[in-house]
């Protein structure tokens, strides 16, 4: 079922490829904005709100791997889908690392790509991150960090003052499903199903890389990581 209302900006340099998503997707009932480059991204991401960028790695000026990684580090959480050239794996693990929820190889079908968003839309919704109710309604405590669940907020405490921690969706989903675990080790299949869901075809090199996300934002060491600790050969435990 098409998410109502959802909007989508892509940013690809190929004007057949634009014009051929915007009609596929504005069939599908979602509202479809595209440019071509970073630098008109950039002022529709200021104008208006989005519920999935679907930005290419190889643009003109500004890569798409460039801007990923600029918009993560400015606190911006919107859902990132790549779109990949050649599937070339490199891209695909730097785009993750970059902050990047999601990513597909070119060339795809447009019926995939519309799988991809609608998962993503889904998660975001799930999550409450327009306001929506979530549950459960808990917080979870570990260190100085304080994981709201249903406000989908990561609260960090220091020298008495409080602020908030800027997550992806994928970040945040991944975070909840440890959290929700606590001191259960849980292997890599399943963190897939619980932050993504069974129909999402995140890999374990992915849930490696946004589990390597995680610990640079909530460990004091990340190399010695306190609460996100490997189980070798089982997967991943968290330790309040």
């Amino acid at each position: 079922m098409t998410e109502a209302l959802a909007r989508i900006l892509i940013a690809d340099d190929e004007a057949d490829l634009r014009a051929l998503l915007q009609r596929y997707l504005g069939d599908q009932g979602y509202a479809v904005r595209t440019v071509e480059s970073a630098l008109p991204l950039d002022k529709l991401l200021a104008r208006e709100r989005f519920d999935v960028l679907v930005l290419d790695v190889m643009m003109p000026g500004e890569d798409g791997l460039a801007v990923c990684r600029r918009l993560r580090a400015q606190g911006e959480t919107i859902p990132i889908l790549m779109l990949t050239a050649r599937g070339d794996p490199v891209d695909r693990i730097v785009g993750l690392e970059m902050g990047a929820d999601d990513y597909l190889p070119k060339p795809f079908n447009p019926r995939e790509l519309l799988a991809r968003i609608q998962a993503l839309v889904r998660r975001q919704r799930m999550l409450g991150a327009h306001g929506g109710p979530a549950s459960p309604q808990e917080s979870v405590r570990f260190g100085v960090f304080t994981l709201h669940v249903g406000e989908r907020r990561l609260e960090r405490e220091s020298d008495g003052s409080k602020e908030n921690i800027a997550l992806t969706t994928g970040e945040f989903a991944l975070l909840q499903a440890l959290a929700l675990n606590a001191n259960r080790p849980l292997g890599r299949e399943r963190l897939i199903e619980l932050a993504h869901g069974r129909d999402h075809e995140a890999t374990d090199r992915s849930i490696d890389v946004q589990v390597m996300r995680l610990r640079k934002l909530i460990e004091a060491d990340s190399a010695q990581p306190r609460h996100i600790r490997t189980v070798w050969g089982v997967g991943y435990l968290f330790v309040p």
